[in-house]
């Protein structure tokens, strides 16, 4: 019986109750309507909902909530970029997950292990030695450590010198972490329902209605819904649903492939990441190896997974960890990143009056989902746009202000 009622309550709750209300049917009209049912746009409803007491939101999912690339990225979390303005930023992002279990009062497994980004040439150690400084100036906890203090931090490490590229240093992130990203998408949904946001999954935007400038109505596949502001959250299809509002991004779209191995006894605890193999592994709390790496060579509106892909992310794996050699691929998958020129996202205002973007987030956006909730939601509800945003805008392309974060990816793309 104790299977049974366990089960039950992972279905329902514990207290009987769901923890997310059935689809409503759509009302005509709503002052928030969020395109994108995934964490970015969970979180924005909620921040509207429970900070800034915005009036009616409804969160529009055309597939079911957090089933884009939400559900298929690897969990990380860090702080450890290039520019003042994305430092600033995904600083907030981690400072806002290490309290997002209790401020939502839901678990979302947050894991403060660090992550250490492999040295192997000089250029990249010249580059980390920049990178620790501007962290450290900015309050983000970054350092260079020797190989020493890599090899006690990861014991299973390759650091011998006959290796073709040798470890030099690392790049040592202690502020970096992990959290479950399924925890994180259900836990803004709950808490956006409980605040009385309607959630619309299986509702997919289909048309926008654009006259003198804004926004005036949504078409679905459900109907359509008249609307105070739109923002847009979603990942993979940000170009096609921006061209429905007349709206050209700067964007290509290419797939981001990991996978997992069967689950091991604990042989690595921080992230590491070797840039030289475009390569990152960690472990998950269920002891799965998890391999990622950088995104495909070519663009492609598509969530299949290749096998010469894996072939280079097991090899690379391999490389780093030889204990690896031996274990099981459980599973692999694919998500699509939206690349800016700049490798930053593109988030506030538009030239449609009542349009917001947050999107181009490529590989970085699971990261930044509770500070895109936070500061997304202040410029929707007071019109102005946070300072941690200002430099994302889409002018920036215009204006050759590019916030240029190409040499900060876990696994260079």
């Amino acid at each position: 019986m104790l299977p049974l009622k366990l089960l039950w309550r992972g279905l329902v709750g514990a207290d009987g109750q769901a923890d997310l209300p059935p689809t409503p049917a759509l009302r005509k009209r709503y002052d928030v309507a969020i395109i994108g049912g995934g964490g970015h746009g969970l979180a924005i409803a909620y921040f509207l909902a429970s900070r800034h007491k915005v009036g009616s939101i409804a969160v529009l999912e055309r597939s079911y909530l957090g089933g884009g690339n939400t559900g298929r990225n690897t969990q990380v979390v860090r702080a450890n970029y290039i520019t003042p303005d994305a430092i600033r930023f995904y600083g907030r992002s981690v400072e806002l997950f290490r309290g997002l279990s209790e401020e939502l009062g839901f678990n979302i497994m947050f894991s403060g292990r660090g992550q250490l980004t492999l040295a192997q040439t000089d250029a990249q150690l010249r580059g980390f030695r920049l990178r620790a400084e501007a962290n450290r100036h900015l309050g983000i906890n970054s350092s260079i450590i020797d190989r020493d203090a890599i090899r006690e931090l990861c014991p299973a490490l390759d650091l011998m010198d006959d290796t073709h590229q040798p470890v030099l240093a690392g790049l040592w992130h202690a502020d970096g972490g992990m959290a479950r990203h399924d925890a994180v998408a259900w836990g803004f949904a709950r808490g956006a329902a409980q605040r009385g946001v309607e959630l619309h999954q299986q509702t997919a935007v289909q048309a926008i209605d654009v006259d003198q400038g804004q926004v005036r109505k949504l078409r679905t596949n459900r109907g359509d819904i008249e609307v105070g502001a739109v923002v847009q959250a979603v990942a993979g299809a940000s170009s096609e649903v921006a061209a429905l509002a007349g709206i050209k991004l700067p964007i290509v779209t290419y797939p981001l492939q990991a996978l997992v191995t069967q689950p091991l006894k604990p042989f690595v605890d921080p992230l590491v990441s070797a840039p030289a193999y475009h390569c990152y592994v960690s472990q998950s709390s269920r002891g799965e190896a998890i391999v990622g790496g950088g995104s495909d060579p070519y663009p492609l509106y598509s969530t299949r997974v290749t096998l010469e892909m894996k072939e280079e992310l097991l090899h690379a794996a391999v490389t780093m960890f030889p204990c690896l050699a031996g274990a099981k691929v459980m599973r692999q998958w694919a998500g699509m990143t939206d690349m800016t020129p700049d490798y930053s996202p593109v988030m506030g205002a538009t030239e449609v009056r009542n349009y917001y973007l947050d999107a181009g987030w490529g590989t970085w956006g699971f990261k930044a989902t509770p500070v895109c909730g936070e500061t997304m939601a202040e410029m929707v509800a007071t019109g102005r746009t946070p300072k941690l945003i200002e430099r994302f805008g889409l002018s920036r392309f215009a204006q050759f202000a590019l916030v240029n974060e190409m040499g900060a990816t876990a696994a260079s793309h």
